[in-house]
């Protein structure tokens, strides 16, 4: 009994201990839930006196909803720009450091470019009413926003509505800059929401004076200049310092379209355009009529500097090429004797301009693009858009875009490459690759047709069955880069039909491969470099590597036999020469946004593109319609009076193409996308059309090579 006793008292204060935390936590609780239903009450009560009825009410909803849609829309805009931001990871405040003065081919100076763009002048050094001009020209307010002017926009609507035309600009000096650092010229929204918040990027960085120095320093003011300094001293001999009133109304009405104002080309123009800067400078309030009075009644007087045509998007390539190619530790004052032929570069400009101005409104289409290569991989002319003061965003290099049925050449010289001919015979019929089901444009189907006639009629279900059943996709986007294609492949199996984004030059390079016996590595723009005391420190045919081959001879004569019948009975008819035999593809993309056609001879390769910066569709415009005449009218002069030479594997003279394929090809489907049968074959052009042809560039005043002695001294 003792024990039980003992162990009695020792369980008591355990068990009165838990009863007391059991109080507390019982007493806490009932406390905190008052003191939360007090508080409660209390906010209650208080926030009763905010309450809103009637119109009060409507007014406070009102806004609310609007601060809400204002944030998902600034949330949404951020997400959009952020791809932007990444371009200001670079070293964008250097400015080229190299001063290259290029040459064509025979030695005739074409154009500069680098840091002979003349010496940035401090803003503060330049006169009042230089800095006047610019600013009430291009954007009044400047020194009072942020990057987006809501008061300049909305003035811009006004007078545009006002004159039913769209007669002024929205966007601001600091986006003006945006754009030209960092941003290209296509006309979509995302490019102006990019636009928008590197404006404000800029703002948040650089002073107004550093944001007014960039943008003067930079811009292009036609003429082959970049920069106001430039232009002062191209179109007036001057400096800047030294411009007259006139004179600087004048060079700030070139910032809007240097192409059209430029005053050495069109002087009524420039001096209209100047006029406008005047009425600009007393609207704004910088200066008064009496100011101007003088300026308008003495109109600025450039310079004759002759008649200057510089190929400006050649340049542009080949200086990226200077850089790339010049040896380390080398001087930064370089001549570059580049592969530019000035007369093809001429007619391949002339028949893109007319055929566009031809056709292009029949079509809804605006732009094109073009690059020539000679067989050897000299890249003779470049054609990056229509108007270089209008966009200096150069199509041909850097503008991506689906190639369409002129991606299947890739595919089926991977599938001459694994043993297949072009005999062989495979199935065009219908195929699903996962839940991907395509088909010929005609939703008809050929049944077993051998490699020949399905590259030639563009069927589309024989590349996917060669990827999906012979080949994959990965021996296709290998092959494809070994050819020399730089843009990155999806990799994706829509692939096979041109899904993947191409550049112009990309195509001509691939193609290239089929023209020069299977060899890649021989395009090359720049042929020498060197100082301007005359020493070679580049030389394409000494520091280039070696070509290498990618395609076997056999893969190389299979394709060629099989890409010579799409000019002769395909889809590419109207490309056909009469003088010599030639080989190419159309391409045609989704709702015709994109017109490819991709050929070459025994000396020429060219890629053609036309389509529109704002990814509009065309009017059914396809590869083998106004691409193919493009492509006809300027090879058909650049073959004339030269050597002409026969594509590897294919004899030269060219054949009459067989009566039954063309009306097989008649009754055939046609390019996959154009919507319509396939055209009747072009007759060949007359001896009296390829005449008048060459006559429009003969009266040019012949090129004499010059001599590198020559051109030194001359430089």
């Amino acid at each position: 009994m003792d024990e039980e006793h003992k162990r009695h008292k020792a369980k008591a204060p355990r068990a009165t201990r838990l009863l007391e935390i059991d109080a507390w936590l019982d007493s806490t609780l009932y406390e905190a839930g008052f003191k939360a239903s007090e508080l409660w009450e209390n906010l209650t009560i208080f926030f009763r006196r905010f309450r809103l009825y009637g119109p009060r009410r409507a007014v406070a909803e009102f806004f609310s909803e609007t601060l809400t849609l204002l944030a998902v829309g600034s949330v949404v805009m951020l997400a959009l720009a952020m791809p932007a931001f990444h371009e200001t990871a670079g070293d964008w405040r250097a400015q080229d450091d190299y001063a290259v003065t290029f040459l064509d081919r025979y030695g005739n100076e074409i154009g500069q470019r680098g840091i002979i763009q003349r010496d940035s002048v401090p803003v503060d050094e330049m006169p009042d009413h230089v800095i006047k001009s610019v600013l009430a020209t291009e954007d009044r307010r400047f020194f009072e926003h942020l990057g987006i002017d809501a008061i300049g926009l909305l003035r811009a609507v006004s007078e545009n509505v006002r004159a039913n035309n769209i007669v002024q600009g929205g966007s601001t000096l600091t986006q003006q800059l945006a754009k030209n650092l960092f941003l290209t010229n296509e006309r979509t929204l995302e490019r102006k929401v990019k636009e928008a918040f590197l404006a404000i990027w800029l703002e948040a960085n650089l002073t107004k004076k550093e944001i007014l120095q960039f943008y003067l320093d930079r811009a292009y003011l036609g003429g082959g200049t970049f920069g106001i300094a430039a232009a002062a001293d191209f179109y007036f001999d001057k400096q800047i310092k030294d411009l007259t009133v006139a004179e600087a109304a004048m060079i700030a009405g070139l910032f809007k379209a240097p192409a059209r104002y430029a005053p050495h080309i069109n002087l009524p123009a420039a001096r209209a355009r100047a006029n406008e800067v005047l009425t600009n400078l007393v609207q704004a309030g910088f200066m008064t009529e009496g100011q101007v009075l003088t300026a308008r009644r003495n109109p600025a007087t450039p310079v004759d500097r002759g008649h200057r045509d510089s190929p400006d998007y050649f340049l542009d390539w080949a200086f990226e090429e200077v850089k790339r190619i010049v040896p380390r530790g080398a001087t930064h004052s370089l001549i570059a004797r580049t592969t530019i032929d000035p007369d093809l570069q001429h007619a391949v400009e002339e028949s893109l301009e007319f055929h566009l101005r031809q056709h292009g409104k029949d079509y809804d289409v605006e732009e094109g693009a073009v690059v020539v290569l000679e067989t050897n991989g000299a890249v003779r002319a470049i054609v990056g858009g229509r108007d270089y003061g209008q966009s200096q965003f150069n199509r041909a290099t850097r503008a991506e875009r689906q190639p369409g049925s002129s991606f299947k050449p890739y595919v089926y010289a991977a599938a001459m490459e694994a043993g297949f001919t072009p005999s062989s015979v495979i199935s065009d019929a219908p195929i699903s690759w996962g839940n991907w089901t395509p088909q010929n444009y005609t939703r008809g189907y050929a049944g077993r047709v051998d490699l020949t006639t399905a590259l030639a009629k563009s069927y589309n279900t024989v590349p996917v069955r060669l990827a999906r059943d012979h080949l994959g996709i990965d021996r296709i986007v290998e092959l494809t880069r070994d050819m020399g294609v730089e843009t990155e492949l999806n990799g994706h199996k829509t692939m096979v039909l041109g899904t993947s984004d191409m550049t112009v030059m990309d195509q001509a390079t691939g193609y290239s491969v089929f023209a020069n016996g299977g060899y890649a590595g021989m395009r090359h723009g720049v042929l020498q470099l060197l100082t301007h005391s005359g020493e070679v420190i580049y030389d394409f045919s000494r520091d280039a590597p070696p070509p290498r081959r990618v395609l076997s001879q056999q893969a190389v004569s299979s394709m060629n036999s099989i890409l010579v019948q799409v000019p002769e009975w395909g889809t590419g008819r109207r490309a056909a020469l009469p003088m010599v035999r030639s080989a190419g593809k159309t391409g045609t993309t989704q709702s015709y946004r994109d017109g490819w056609y991709v050929g070459y001879t025994g000396n020429y390769t060219a890629a053609v593109w036309l389509g529109n910066d704002d990814y509009r569709p065309t009017r059914r415009m396809t590869g083998g319609s106004l691409p193919a005449m493009v492509w006809q009218r300027f090879m058909a002069y650049a073959h004339q009076n030269i050597e002409l030479k026969p594509i590897p594997g294919i004899e030269n003279p060219l054949p009459e193409p067989d009566p039954a394929a063309v009306a097989a090809a008649n009754g055939g489907n046609g390019e996959e996308g154009s919507g319509l049968r396939p055209a009747r074959a072009m007759p060949p052009a007359t001896t009296d059309a390829l005449k008048e042809i060459a006559e429009r560039f003969r009266r040019a005043v012949p090129l004499k090579p010059k001599t590198p002695s020559e051109t030194l001294s001359a430089l």
